[in-house]
């Protein structure tokens, strides 16, 4: 065969290789695609699987998020932006209403975020009468200790809100919750702002409950309706938190919406007199965060007559009992619990003492670690209250195991038997009360169990 036919032929034959290798890419490839989606499919079944063993709901938790009523005139929405976790919701979004007042607390940290000092400047600004508002959370980055950096990223993220929603910036409100020290990249959020807008609805409250948490292990909601005037008024509010919590605030974010008529003075003072018995009375390790923020929306788009009288009497009870609800969620939710502990402190020689005695109790590691391992060491709390700085006297206190009485008169009780002790601390939910014998005053906190489990999620917790 001449030289140019070896060529021909060549050239023949690798047109047929490639004509074959087409047919086998077209046979070969749809397979191949199931086959990778399949393979995909189990490794996120074995990953969820494997966060689910690893994060366990709290034995504490309720057994569902609760329905929440329709709140008019707010809307939610949430999107996964991948700021720190993967395959889940870490962005929310909600839209009020033009009317809507806004009420909220903060934490006084001295180190306290920028999206906190924003929102304390905000609420200071006098709004007009119908402009809307709007906000903004991301989880995964608390954007705290940041610098100018993070101060920039806040007034990226809400001036991307307002122009989106055509609101001025100064009605949209950020809060951000993660790590600490570590700049937010805030162009993640910009860039889902158009998917969280587009989305937005007055039903999606539980989406948003969910795309906040951090190490919580299950959202958290609560509701209250009353009768107002010319129709029903409607509450409901979402939180998260877990760990790093203790009072002033307590480490967390909180959201409460109500269709209430109510002014921004009211509603400020309803919310700043029941931060205390709420939000600032639990502690999970007494460590208070850099993030923590209470924020109060009232839309106005009730039916009902503004509130006045018998029915903001009322609606301040049910606030009070939604923000209770949260608050106890939290404690439930603390990292590792287990138990959930009320302690009550009554006949303190005042206020201060009172408080100083119920935290001391609350925040000890040794009544929590004792708790946790279902001991009655009630020399525990006696060392609790003698540290407390607070004015007490061995012979006038009084310690209860729930209705068990454990000590009084300067020793145990002859009444008290171990066992007793033994059974009760059993349970999941306790009360330790202790009689100060001093005065009147009281306080009653919540706190919970220490575990190892809460060691294995701090230490754990960057990476």
């Amino acid at each position: 065969m001449a030289k140019t036919d070896w060529k021909a032929e060549a050239k023949n034959l690798k047109k047929k290789v490639r004509k074959l290798k087409e047919r086998v890419s077209d046979v070969v490839a749809p397979v191949a695609d199931r086959v990778t989606d399949a393979v995909s499919g189990a490794l996120s079944e074995v990953a969820a699987a494997v966060h689910k063993a690893a994060h366990p709901v709290s034995p504490l938790a309720p057994k569902s998020f609760p329905t929440l009523p329709v709140i008019k005139g707010a809307e939610f929405a949430s999107v996964g932006a991948g700021i720190k976790y993967k395959n889940r919701k870490d962005v929310m979004l909600v839209r009020l209403a033009p009317g809507t007042v806004m009420a909220g607390a903060f934490t006084r940290s001295t180190t306290r975020s920028g999206c906190v000092r924003d929102c304390e400047a905000k609420l200071a600004l006098k709004a007009a009468p119908d402009t809307g508002a709007a906000i903004i959370v991301n989880s995964g980055n608390s954007n705290a200790f940041t610098g100018k950096i993070g101060d920039k990223a806040v007034a990226e993220v809400t001036g991307g809100v307002a122009a989106a929603l055509g609101i001025p910036a100064g009605r949209v409100f950020s809060s951000s919750t993660g790590v600490i020290g570590e700049p937010l990249p805030g162009e993640k959020i910009t860039a889902v702002i158009g998917d969280l807008t587009a989305s937005l609805t007055e039903a999606a409250i539980e989406g948003a409950a969910q795309a906040i948490m951090t190490t919580d292990t299950f959202p958290k909601g609560a509701t209250a309706t009353i009768e107002g005037d010319g129709g029903p008024i409607h509450i409901a509010g979402i939180a998260k938190g877990s760990g790093m919590i203790a009072p002033d605030m307590a480490t967390m974010l909180v959201y409460i919406f109500t269709d209430a008529k109510i002014s921004q003075l009211s509603l400020q003072k309803l919310v700043s007199r029941h931060v205390d018995d709420s939000f600032n009375s639990i502690t999970v390790d007494s460590d208070t965060s850099t993030s923590d923020t209470l924020l109060v929306a009232a839309t106005g788009q009730s039916a009902a007559a503004a509130l006045k009288g018998p029915a903001l009497k009322a609606f301040e009870a049910a606030l009070a009992q939604v923000m209770q609800d949260l608050a106890l969620q939290v404690v439930r939710d603390g990292e590792g619990a287990t138990k959930l502990i009320e302690v009550r402190v009554s006949g303190a020689a005042n206020d201060a003492d009172a408080a100083k005695v119920a935290f001391a109790i609350a925040n000890s590691p040794l009544v929590k670690t004792a708790v946790a391992g279902e001991d009655p060491n009630w020399g525990r709390i006696v060392m609790a209250v003698g540290k407390s700085g607070a004015a007490a006297e061995r012979d006038r206190l009084t310690i209860r195991f729930g209705d068990i009485l454990v000590a009084e008169k300067g020793w145990k009780s002859p009444t008290y038997s171990e066992e007793a002790g033994a059974s009760y601390m059993k349970g999941q939910e306790l009360v330790i009360d202790v009689g100060l014998g001093m005065g009147r005053a009281k306080r009653t906190v919540w706190t919970c169990d220490l575990t190892d489990r809460y060691v294995a999620i701090n230490a754990d917790y960057r990476s």
